[in-house]
């Protein structure tokens, strides 16, 4: 453990999470999102620029020559979250693994419930297709809810005969059931995330829906001839049994999955690149995996 992460740590435990776990504002905490992002820097020599992709703003980072596309979907549980708070995350990613990439805003909950954001997620994807975009060039990628709704755009691609060429995801929060064991267990051991937020959070975004339908919880959802798989996660946060349902269920479906398992570190620590080497580690090991899936060489 660095001493970066030491201090991180002790910041997350002390101020963000005793500030999540109070907060009741769903605007106040949008704001304070979009306020604290700001503060992360972009990497140098990328094109990025507004746009909007299948009627939603988005932020487009131009592609190398013959390279891929990355479609990243942001997290936020379904309620937080914009391109504009997740644009150094996936820049910095990109930028490693010699991609594009799209990162569109989805309508948020609870003015949006579901399923908005997988309608927008959808449309995000059709609307890169009729660019030209063939599916094999462009990989699903997101973090936290974003990881859910990426997992449940490929169920949804798939159940339609067709694939990317493979998926990351970053704490993905894929069972809205909250079934897993780890909720309880590592509640207090989780830097970030107050367990006791999940149930308000899932029911603003399902509004009455079934949290076991797999378009919410697509560890629940079919998988035939999934693309290769990267799931990265916290030993020690409340959504590592979300982690590792999904990755098993694709496993049951014949599909190559890495599932990256990281002690001592928060919720979606890569988001702390820059700053923190276990953050660049994990995106060096997330773009590596990308430029191998890509046949791409560093």
């Amino acid at each position: 453990m660095s001493s970066r992460l030491v201090a991180l740590d002790l910041y997350l435990r002390l101020r963000e999470k005793p500030r999540l776990a109070r907060e009741r504002s769903v605007a106040a905490a949008r704001a304070r999102m979009e306020r604290v992002t700001r503060l992360v820097p972009l990497p140098r020599g990328l094109a990025i620029a507004d746009a909007t992709l299948g009627g939603r703003p988005a932020v487009r980072i131009a592609p190398p020559p013959r390279g891929g596309l990355l479609l990243w979907l942001h997290g936020g549980a379904y309620c937080l979250g914009s391109r504009r708070t997740h644009v150094p995350l996936v820049a910095a990613l990109a930028m490693r693994a010699g991609l594009g990439a799209a990162l569109p805003d989805y309508r948020l909950a609870p003015e949006h419930p579901f399923p908005a954001a997988l309608d927008d997620a959808l449309a995000a994807w059709e609307a890169l297709v009729a660019e030209g975009w063939a599916p094999e060039r462009i990989a699903l990628g997101g973090d936290s809810a974003g990881g859910g709704l990426a997992f449940a755009l490929l169920a949804t691609l798939l159940a339609a005969g067709v694939a990317p060429a493979a998926v990351v995801a970053f704490s993905p929060w894929i069972d809205l059931t909250l079934s897993g064991d780890s909720h309880r267990l590592l509640a207090r051991r989780d830097a970030l995330l107050p367990a006791e937020r999940l149930p308000e959070l899932r029911d603003l975004y399902l509004a009455g829906a079934d949290p076991a339908d797999p378009r919410a919880s697509p560890h629940r959802a079919a998988y035939p001839k999934a693309p290769p798989v990267l799931v990265q996660a916290s030993r020690d946060e409340i959504l590592v049994d979300d982690a590792r349902m999904i990755a098993e269920r694709l496993r049951r479906e014949g599909a190559a999955v890495r599932l990256d398992l990281v002690a001592g570190v928060p919720h979606v620590w890569q988001f702390w690149h820059g700053y923190l080497p276990e953050a660049d580690a994990a995106l060096n090991r997330a773009a590596g995996f990308l430029r191998s899936e890509f046949g791409m060489r560093r």
